[in-house]
């Protein structure tokens, strides 16, 4: 779907085709493109279907160049995407920047928070007049979305943790695995933003002035606390895993000893039994029910005997190694959640 955007009294006004003024300049804002929207962007704008191809890949990085075949200037910067019907809710997506003297044109394969951000003018100070500037703002709104999904992937990543604490299945396994994925989405596409700043901070493809070069030490501050949140969080994430992972082969060694310890037990009464069964004189032989009575109670005693010997001693130090794993993880839980909070006291100081 393609939408077209002018400004006027300072905000943004969606326009048909051809209702806009020559004179202004223009957002294009394509967002989930069909086949339909990338021929009729390729032939109006003249765009190279490289450039085209590279905008609709998932997996490609942050970068800026100069098409001077066409005239116009080529950037691609990943966002955040939040959908919720997806296995791995969380993950990011290039959009791809083409600014002409007059058009502003931004591409992207799927929707996004932060482009619903600008189209419902919830940017202060927005200004079409300056697109260098324009594209610095998608890169700050970027930052502080990718600050806000990590926060929320570590309140799942907690919840899901607690559970785990009760009882662990299969299914809570997986969600933390989907989280870890996130996690490493993000630091990668924060990675190649950073690369991108840098850049712009270099290079002559695009001329920033004085307030633009300001606007990208703020957003290289946030883009470099959100990259060290992730690294955090992922680091964290790890060291869960491996507690977790230690957990259950603990419950499967308490479960092979009491196998082992019953099987002990059993084993006892099964001796008694075997004995009296070989060719042997059988005492109480005469004596009616007497030699029953006397060889259960034998059985009897012997599995009382084999379980105080075997169950009692080898159920109890495995419950108390059980609970210190999970001392050890409450406590791992509790410094993430001190570090999280010191990260989100300067996030907000900043802001």
């Amino acid at each position: 779907m393609i939408t077209y955007w002018q400004q006027e009294n300072g905000k943004l006004v969606s326009k048909e085709k051809e209702e806009l003024v020559p004179e202004m300049n223009t957002w294009v804002d394509a967002r989930s493109v069909t086949r339909d929207d990338i021929r009729e962007l390729e032939e109006t704008y003249k765009i190279d279907s490289e450039n085209m191809l590279d905008i609709l890949d998932p997996d490609e990085l942050s970068r800026i160049e100069r098409n001077d075949d066409t005239g116009y200037t080529f950037t691609i910067i990943k966002l955040p995407v939040f959908s919720p019907g997806d296995d791995v809710s969380y993950f990011t997506a290039p959009l791809g920047i083409i600014t002409f003297d007059k058009f502003f044109i931004t591409i992207c394969w799927t929707d996004c928070e932060v482009l619903k951000d600008f189209a419902a003018n919830r940017i202060k100070e927005l200004s079409l007049n300056d697109f260098p500037a324009f594209t610095i703002r998608f890169m700050s709104r970027a930052d502080l979305t990718f600050l806000r999904y990590l926060k929320e992937l570590n309140r799942r990543a907690t919840t899901i943790q607690n559970e785990m604490l009760r009882s662990v299945q299969n299914h809570e396994l997986i969600q933390l695995l989907n989280i870890q994925k996130s996690l490493v989405f993000f630091t990668t596409s924060l990675k190649s933003n950073q690369m991108l700043l840098e850049k712009l901070r270099k290079t002559k493809i695009i001329k920033l002035d004085e307030e633009d070069q300001d606007w990208i030490d703020d957003v290289e501050i946030d883009n470099k606390q959100a990259l060290d949140m992730a690294g955090t969080y992922t680091n964290i994430m790890a060291g869960m895993n491996d507690a977790f992972a230690s957990v259950l082969s603990n419950n499967l060694n308490i479960v092979m000893k009491t196998m082992t310890a019953w099987n002990l037990v059993l084993m006892l009464p099964t001796l008694v039994t075997s004995y009296f069964g070989i060719n042997v004189p059988l005492p109480w032989a005469n004596s009616k029910w007497v030699g029953a009575v006397a060889i259960a109670g034998l059985c009897v005693f012997t599995s009382v005997f084999g379980y105080f010997m075997f169950m009692k001693r080898r159920i109890t130090p495995s419950v108390e190694a059980r609970k210190r794993v999970s001392f050890k993880a409450r406590r791992a839980e509790r410094k993430q959640r001190r570090y999280i909070k010191k990260q989100e006291k300067i996030a907000e100081k900043r802001k």
